[in-house]
C-alpha cells in the first residue's frame, strides 16, 4: 500500500514546515453493537500553519473509504486526493483548515478501534490502540509524534454505554438510543497518545488530592474500568491503592504536577500489550483482572506495571521523543521508575528490584546477544523499525543503564535533572542531547562519552573475577576483567561471601568501584581471606552478565539455595542460566541446580521464573538423548514440591502450575485427571477456572482429552478467557488434524481476532510435537513474504515469530532458515530481523545441545 510505512526522513520533512495547531476528531460508533456493522463514521478537522505557503502535504489514514476532503473550504476529490494510506493535498495557505470524513474500520487486531462482544452477556466493547502509528486507523493524523496538537474529541455511542478518553467531558446530550459525549480539549500530546474507550464498562471511582507548594490542591478524579462480567473479580481498590502511592511518589520526585486532569485506568480485552500510557486514560490488559487465583509475583507484576504507565504521564507524554529513534526517553525511563516506584513508593513489593534482576534483564540479555541487536539510541529508519523497537533493549536495558547511570551520577543529580527536563521541556519534543545536557548540569559529570559507550553501541559487557591467593589461603590480587566489544565503565559493587554460624552464604566484604578497561584492580580486597563465593555485580548496580571463578562456581554448585539474601541468590541464578544459555554449562547441570535448590526458593517470582527456564532447557538446549530423562526428572520434582509445599500457598500453586507443564508419566497424568475429576485432592490446593484450563492443557497436549470433554468445559467456562484456552487446548492435541487445524485458521483467515491467534500458535507449538509440526517448516518460509504483505503488523509480527519451527533443533531447520535469509535479500527489514532472531535461538540451541551432549 503506498506510503503506509511512513520514513523519518519524511516525517522530517513535514515537520520542517508544518506546525498544527489543534485536532476536532468526531466518531459515529452507535453501529459497534451490529456485528455485521463493519464500519463507523469518522471526520476529522485539523488546523495546522505551514511555513511554505503552495506546498503540498499528506495526512496518514488506513480506511475502507474517504468521503470527503476539504481544505480551507475547497473541496477535493476522495478518488484522486486518497491513496489507500494518505490523503495527499496541495496549495497550502499560511493558515488552514483542513476536513476529512472517512468511514473507519472496527478492529479485530487490538490495533485501532478494537471491538469485542463479551461471549458471556453479548455486549459489546470498543477501546483504542495506537502506539506507533495506528491511530490513523481511528481518524486522518499527522502521524509521527512531533507534530503535537490539543485534541478535541466527540463522541456519539449507544446510549446505555460509558464512554472515556484522554479529558474529561464537558457535556453527554442524549439523542433517543444514542448519548453524544464531548470532551474538553486536551493539552498537547502527540496522535499515538489519543485514546477513546467506549463500552457498558463497570467502572470505580475514587479521587487523589495533593497541596501544591503554591498553595492550590492538586484534585485528580481517579477511575478504574472493566468490562461487566468481569465485576465480580475486579480488585479496584488495590489498584487505585497503588494509583494514589504513586502519585505522591512521582510528585515528590519530579516536582511538576500531574498534568493531564483526570486519571482513569481501563482494563480491556484481547490487548496485544501489557498496557499503554494514554494520558488520563491508560489501558491494561484485562489478563491484570485476575479469575482466580495468582501468586504474589502477579500481583506485584501488576502494580509495576501501573507504575510503569504513571511515569510515563511525565516521560513519554508531557515530554515526547521527536521520532522514535528516541524512543527509549521514555520507555527505559519507564521501565526503571516501575521497580524504583515500588519500592520507593511504600507499596507491600518490596522485592522488586530481584524481579528486576531477574527477569527484566533476562530479556535484556537474550535481545542483546541477536545479531540484530542495536543501540538504547537507535536508528529508526521507518514505523515497521519502530514496531519492532519495542524490545529488551529499549526497555530492560535502557532501564538497567539508567539504574547504572544513578549509582554513576548519583540519585539526587538524576532526579534534580528530571525536573528541570520536565520544566524546560514540558508539552515537547526532545532528543539524546537535551537530555545529557540536563544530566550534565546537575551531576557535573561529562556524560557524552558515558553516553557513547552505553546508549550509542551495542551489546552486553562480561565481567569476570580473576583471584590470586597466597599460601595462606589470603587474597593476595582482586581483579575484575571486562571483555566485549566495547569496554564501558561500570560502577559496580563486588561481595565476599562466606558461610554464617548456621550454614548461610552471607557477605561478609563489599568493596565499591568504577570499573574501567580490560582489567581493574579491586582496591582493598588484598589480605582478606580467599571466600566461598566471589560475587560481581553485586547489588546489580550496573548491567552486565557475570561470571565466577572455579571455586566460586563451585560453591555455587553445591550451595546456590543457601546465599541468604534474595537478590545475591537472584543474580547467582541468571549467571548460572547466562552460563547455560552460552554453552558454557551443560543443560543438565543446569536441570540439577534447579532440582536441588528450587524447592527452598522463597521468593515466588524467582521460583517461577526457573520453572520457566528449566523447562526451556530440557526442551531446547539439553542432549535430545537425555531430554526424556530431563522431563520426568522436572516432574518428579513438580510432584514431589507440590505435596509438600505449604498448603494454600503461593509455592503450592506455582508447584501444581509446573506439574501441568510437566506431567508425562502415569503417575502424573493420573493426578491431573483426578484433580479435574474430583477424585484426587492435594490438601491446601483450590482447582479453580484458570488451573483447570491449565490441567486441560496437559491432558490435550498429552492425547489424553478429547474434543468432547474440551467442550464441556468451555461451555462450562463460555468467556473470553475460556475461549482463549479452549482454543488453545483444541490446537495442542498431538493429531495430525488438529495442527493442521490451528495452521489454517491463522494462516487462511483473516478475521480470525489477535487473541485466538495467539491462542492457535500457542498450542500449534507444543515442543514435545516436534515431530507433527516438522511437517509445516517448509510452508512457514515459502508464506512468510505474504503473510508480512497481507497482514496488520501485529497479527504478521505473531505468525512470523509463533510459528517459525523453534522446536526443530537440527542443522536442517538451520539451514533452511539460513536458506530463506540468502534468498530474500530484498525482503522487508523488520521481516528479515524477526527470521534472523528465530535462526539466532535456533543455533544458540544447537550449541547448548553439543554442549550438553560433552
Amino acid at each position: 500500500m503506498p506510503g503506509k510505512n511512513l520514513s523519518r526522513d519524511e516525517a522530517q520533512q513535514r515537520a520542517s514546515i508544518l506546525t498544527v495547531d489543534s485536532y476536532q476528531v468526531r466518531l459515529d460508533v452507535t453501529s459497534a453493537p451490529d456485528p455485521a456493522a463493519a464500519t463507523f463514521r469518522s471526520t476529522t478537522t485539523i488546523a495546522f500553519r505551514c511555513a511554505e505557503p503552495g506546498a503540498a502535504t499528506f495526512l496518514d489514514l488506513l480506511a475502507p473509504a474517504v468521503r470527503a476532503v476539504t481544505l480551507n473550504g475547497r473541496s477535493l476529490d476522495p478518488a484522486t486526493a486518497y491513496d489507500g494510506a494518505r490523503v495527499h493535498v496541495d496549495g497550502l495557505a499560511a493558515e488552514n483548515t483542513l476536513t476529512v470524513e472517512a468511514d473507519c474500520a472496527y478492529s479485530r487486531t487490538g490495533e485501532g478501534l478494537h471491538r469485542f462482544t463479551d461471549p458471556a452477556d453479548g455486549e459489546t466493547y470498543l477501546y483504542t490502540h495506537y502506539e506507533p502509528a495506528d491511530a490513523r486507523r481511528v481518524f486522518a493524523t499527522f502521524e509521527q509524534p512531533d507534530l503535537k496538537a490539543p485534541f478535541d474529541f466527540t463522541v456519539t455511542a449507544p446510549a446505555a454505554w460509558d464512554v472515556r478518553s484522554n479529558a474529561p467531558h464537558r457535556t453527554v446530550t442524549e439523542d433517543g438510543a444514542a448519548r453524544t459525549w464531548e470532551f474538553e480539549p486536551t493539552r498537547p500530546i502527540s496522535t499515538y497518545l489519543t485514546a477513546v474507550v467506549a463500552g457498558p464498562y463497570h467502572v470505580v471511582r475514587d479521587h487523589y488530592s495533593r497541596a501544591l507548594a503554591d498553595g492550590t490542591v492538586l484534585d485528580i478524579p481517579l477511575a478504574a474500568l472493566c468490562r461487566r462480567s468481569l465485576a465480580p473479580y475486579f480488585d479496584a481498590d488495590e489498584i487505585l491503592g497503588v494509583t494514589k502511592l504513586g502519585l505522591d511518589f512521582f510528585h515528590e520526585k519530579f516536582d511538576y504536577p500531574y498534568p493531564f486532569g483526570k486519571y482513569d485506568q481501563a482494563f480491556v480485552p484481547e490487548y496485544n500489550i501489557g498496557a499503554m500510557e494514554n494520558p488520563g486514560c491508560v489501558t491494561f490488559r484485562e489478563e491484570f483482572v485476575f479469575r482466580s487465583k495468582v501468586t504474589d509475583a502477579a500481583y506485584e507484576a501488576r502494580a509495576n506495571v501501573v507504575l510503569h504507565e504513571m511515569a510515563h504521564m511525565w516521560f513519554g507524554d508531557l515530554v515526547t521523543m521527536r521520532w522514535w529513534d528516541d524512543l527509549w526517553l521514555k520507555e527505559s525511563f519507564a521501565d526503571f521508575m516501575g521497580s524504583y516506584g515500588l519500592v520507593g513508593a511504600g507499596t507491600r513489593y518490596r522485592a522488586a528490584w530481584v524481579t528486576f534482576a531477574n527477569q527484566r534483564k533476562a530479556w535484556a540479555y537474550r535481545q542483546d546477544q541477536f545479531p540484530t541487536t542495536h543501540p538504547i539510541t537507535a536508528d529508526i529508519r521507518d514505523l515497521e523499525d519502530a514496531k519492532l523497537n519495542f524490545d529488551g533493549i529499549t526497555y530492560a536495558k535502557g532501564a538497567s543503564v539508567l539504574k547504572q547511570l544513578v549509582a554513576y551520577a548519583g540519585a539526587d543529580a538524576f532526579f534534580e535533572g528530571a525536573r528541570r527536563y520536565f520544566q524546560r521541556h514540558a508539552f515537547g519534543n526532545t532528543e539524546l542531547a537535551d537530555l545529557l545536557d540536563i544530566l550534565e548540569e546537575t551531576s557535573g559529570r561529562d556524560l557524552k562519552s558515558w553516553a557513547a559507550a552505553w546508549l550509542q553501541t551495542a551489546g552486553v559487557n562480561t565481567l569476570t573475577p580473576q583471584l590470586t591467593v597466597d599460601a595462606e589461603g589470603r587474597i593476595t590480587e582482586l581483579a575484575v576483567l571486562q571483555d566485549g566489544d566495547v569496554q564501558r565503565p561500570h560502577r559496580i559493587a563486588v561481595g565476599l561471601y562466606d558461610r554464617d554460624a548456621d550454614g548461610a552464604l552471607v557477605r561478609t566484604e563489599r568493596f565499591e568501584l568504577d570499573v574501567t578497561g580490560a582489567r581493574t584492580v579491586v582496591t582493598g580486597a588484598a589480605g582478606h581471606a580467599r571466600p566461598a563465593l566471589v560475587l560481581l555485580n553485586d547489588d546489580d548496580l550496573t548491567y552486565c552478565k557475570i561470571r565466577f571463578d572455579e571455586e566460586s562456581l563451585e560453591t555455587l554448585r553445591t550451595g546456590l539455595g543457601d546465599i541468604k539474601d534474595d537478590l545475591a541468590r537472584a543474580l547467582a541464578w541468571s549467571a548460572v542460566w547466562n552460563l547455560t544459555r552460552d554453552a558454557l554449562m551443560p543443560a543438565r547441570d543446569y536441570v540439577a541446580l534447579v532440582l536441588r535448590f528450587a524447592g527452598q526458593e522463597a521468593n515466588i517470582g524467582v521460583l517461577q521464573s526457573l520453572h520457566a527456564q528449566a523447562k526451556g532447557a530440557v526442551d531446547l538446549y539439553a542432549d535430545p538423548a537425555w531430554r526424556g530423562e530431563g522431563g520426568r526428572l522436572l516432574a518428579d520434582s513438580a510432584l514431589r514440591e507440590l505435596r509438600s509445599a505449604a498448603p494454600g500457598s503461593d509455592h503450592q500453586l506455582a508447584w501444581a502450575r509446573f506439574l501441568a507443564q510437566t506431567a508425562n508419566g502415569s503417575e502424573h497424568l493420573g493426578l491431573v485427571r483426578g484433580l479435574l475429576a474430583g477424585t484426587a485432592r492435594i490438601d491446601g490446593l483450590e482447582v479453580d477456572q484458570e488451573l483447570r484450563w491449565a490441567l486441560w492443557l496437559t491432558l490435550a497436549a498429552a492425547g489424553q482429552a478429547g474434543e468432547e470433554e474440551l467442550a464441556g468445559e468451555f461451555a462450562a467456562d463460555n468467556t473470553a478467557s475460556g475461549r482463549r484456552q479452549y482454543t488453545q487446548c483444541l490446537a495442542a492435541r498431538p493429531t495430525p488434524e488438529a495442527k493442521a487445524a490451528a495452521w489454517s485458521a491463522v494462516i487462511d483467515s483473516e478475521e480470525l481476532p489477535n487473541a485466538l491467534v495467539e491462542a492457535n500458535i500457542a498450542g500449534f507449538g507444543v515442543p514435545a510435537h516436534r515431530d507433527l509440526t516438522a511437517l509445516y517448516a517448509a510452508p512457514y518460509f515459502k508464506l512468510l513474504e505474504r503473510v508480512w504483505a497481507e497482514r496488520t503488523i501485529e497479527i504478521a509480527m505473531r505468525i512470523v515469530g509463533g510459528f517459525f519451527p523453534q522446536a526443530q533443533v537440527d542443522e536442517a531447520t538451520l539451514a533452511e532458515a539460513d536458506a530463506w535469509l540468502s534468498g530474500h535479500p530484498d525482503a522487508a527489514p523488520a521481516l528479515r530481523r524477526l527470521v534472523l532472531e528465530r535462526r539466532d535461538d535456533l543455533a544458540r540451541a544447537l550449541r547448548a545441545q553439543a554442549c550438553d551432549r560433552g
